[in-house]
């Protein structure tokens, strides 16, 4: 199974890319997580804010690939726990399809991109700052794999 994390946004700080490779190199190939990195929509001095994230989306539902398996971060998403992303996980990788994860920049993602969700998945109910999710997300991916390995990751 292919993941790959849609992220928006391109130019993180420097603890950004090695927390992510820290867990993401970890993972084995057919567990495989891949970032792709897509642009910010303007912001700046009399911007739409609507227009920017209408951008982002467009260049989101670009990215998707065909019969991917698509899941929204969204903060009304589901709040799952390690073991129930273990879960999770392995659903999708019996399904035989890769899996995109949606992170839309700093107003969400478009309403399209929630649309075509499969799924929806809320990491918090608090605010995230979306370099940290990119960091979270290739953790907890690590340790649903660890889980689904049968090593425990407390102790």
């Amino acid at each position: 199974m292919h993941i790959r994390l849609l992220a928006v946004g391109q130019k993180m700080p420097s603890w950004v890319g090695a927390g992510y490779q820290e867990y993401s190199k970890r993972l084995p190939a057919d567990f495989q997580l891949e970032l792709v990195e897509l642009p910010l929509g303007y912001r700046g001095k009399g911007a739409d804010p609507a227009r920017a994230m209408r951008a982002e989306g467009d260049a989101m539902l670009a990215a998707l690939g065909k019969n991917e398996h698509v899941i929204a971060l969204d903060v009304q998403g589901k709040h799952w726990s390690t073991e129930s992303l273990a879960s999770q996980a392995e659903n999708w990788r019996m399904s035989g399809r890769n899996v995109s994860l949606l992170v839309g920049g700093p107003d969400g993602l478009d309403p399209r991109c929630l649309q075509v969700a499969d799924q929806k998945w809320s990491l918090s109910a608090l605010t995230l700052p979306h370099p940290l999710v990119r960091v979270l997300l290739a953790e907890q991916l690590y340790r649903a794999w660890t889980l689904l390995q049968g090593h425990p990751y407390h102790k």
